[in-house]
């Protein structure tokens, strides 16, 4: 299905393809960090997860900004959990959409894991999965190393031999192969323990009629364009990204749509929760067999040392365009007071070349189960999600 959004000139879609200087349009940091963010307010309906995702008038002990200046998204582990019932959680979304010639940076100091604990930093169109879903940070359990997918209408295939850090494991990214095409990340410290004892670290992800891209940068390498941003940021000279989906094997501005923001963090599910998973890692005396061994390991009862390490800490969220024409609406109209204009460019492009890298990457990571399309609302309350999603950037 084509995408919705105005369909944009050969003249407009080279300059975004040229971008590499891009303005600041939004920044979530501080304690006006969840301003521009809703609330999920319902169960998880999209994972199979046991949660319920709190409303914002619920969220006052589970989404805060502590005293640090650090936005905390975290699962409820003070609560008893009766048999049968769901632990509460956060789910939130982006009010904006964005469409081509956006860059996402997501810089994050501690990321949710442990048994049952399923954080994802993803994003997702309005119209799921025919407009794609995009999974920038997302693990299960006791993974050790960060997972990107993404996931699409048929058609979209991850390119393999680019010139992007890691290599997909699986290259199909049809929605309906449940896993996605995911890029198991090589790089150190992008998970769980070692990604906090490491001072945590930044991703970004740049959505481009060229492809889709995604850095990650662990603390110590965090390039200096990012930390002494304010008002604009040149990409230039970010390097090769994390992971690469050039167009010339998924068609970027045919598949996909406007994409919103979503940070949440699910329990067991389709995919933390699959017994031959979790059994193995996180309850190797349980019955391997048993669908509810997850649940009743870790949801149920007293959560208090179980989910101790199952919360986010946010240092912002800034989103980047080569003008405010890319905040759309669900439907990609653009947002009032947007400029129609297509932007100054400048700088290296990315680029759809391939290098002489050897084939897919043999990580150990299974792929994550895409979400269940359950029903098409604006805002969030769509269902849509995979296990982890990648960007491609290729140097001219």
């Amino acid at each position: 299905m084509k995408s919705l959004f105005p369909i944009l000139t050969l003249v407009s879609l080279s300059r975004l393809a040229l971008a590499a200087n891009f303005t600041l349009l939004r920044d979530s940091s501080g304690n006006g960090f969840f301003d521009d963010w809703t609330f999920y307010g319902n169960y998880d309906n999209t994972t199979s997860g046991d949660v319920n995702y709190v409303n914002q008038a619920q969220s006052t002990n589970l989404a805060f900004v502590n005293s640090a200046g650090r936005a905390i998204i975290k699962v409820d582990n003070t609560s008893f959990v009766p048999y049968n019932q769901k632990r509460n959680s956060v789910r939130i979304g982006s009010k904006d959409y964005y469409t081509f010639g956006s860059v996402w940076v997501f810089d994050i100091a501690h990321i949710p894991y442990g048994c049952s604990v399923w954080p994802s930093v993803w994003s997702s169109a309005f119209i799921w999965p025919d407009q794609g879903e995009i999974d920038i940070v997302e693990g299960i359990n006791k993974m050790t190393a960060n997972q990107m997918a993404l996931h699409a209408s048929a058609g979209c295939n991850a390119a393999t031999g680019t010139n992007a850090i890691n290599q997909p494991s699986i290259t199909n990214c049809n929605a309906t192969s449940k896993s996605g095409c995911t890029v198991p990340e090589k790089q150190p410290n992008s998970y769980g323990e070692s990604f906090a004892s490491a001072g945590g670290g930044v991703w970004a992800t740049q959505f481009d009629v060229s492809g889709i891209y995604i850095w990650f940068w662990s603390r110590a390498n965090v390039p200096k364009s990012i930390t002494t941003a304010t008002n604009s940021i040149d990409i230039s000279s970010w390097g090769n990204p994390s992971a690469a989906f050039p167009s010339s094997s998924c068609n970027i501005p045919q598949i996909f749509g406007p994409q919103q923001l979503i940070v949440d963090i699910t329990l067991c599910g389709a995919w933390a929760g699959m017994s031959s998973l979790f059994g193995p890692s996180c309850a190797p005396s349980g019955n391997q067999t048993d669908p509810n061994l997850c649940y009743i390991t870790d949801v149920i009862n007293n959560g208090t040392s179980d989910y101790a390490t199952a919360y986010f800490e946010f240092n912002s969220i800034r989103t980047y365009g080569v003008n405010t024409s890319v905040l759309v609406s669900f439907d990609g109209t653009p947002e009032s007071g947007s400029n129609s204009s297509t932007g100054s460019s400048s700088g290296s492009s990315s680029s759809s070349g391939t290098s002489n890298s050897s084939g897919a990457s043999s990580g150990s990571t299974q792929g994550s189960s895409a979400r269940v399309n359950l029903m098409v609302t604006p805002r969030g309350l769509y269902a849509g999600m995979a296990a982890a999603t990648f960007l491609s950037w290729l140097v001219l």
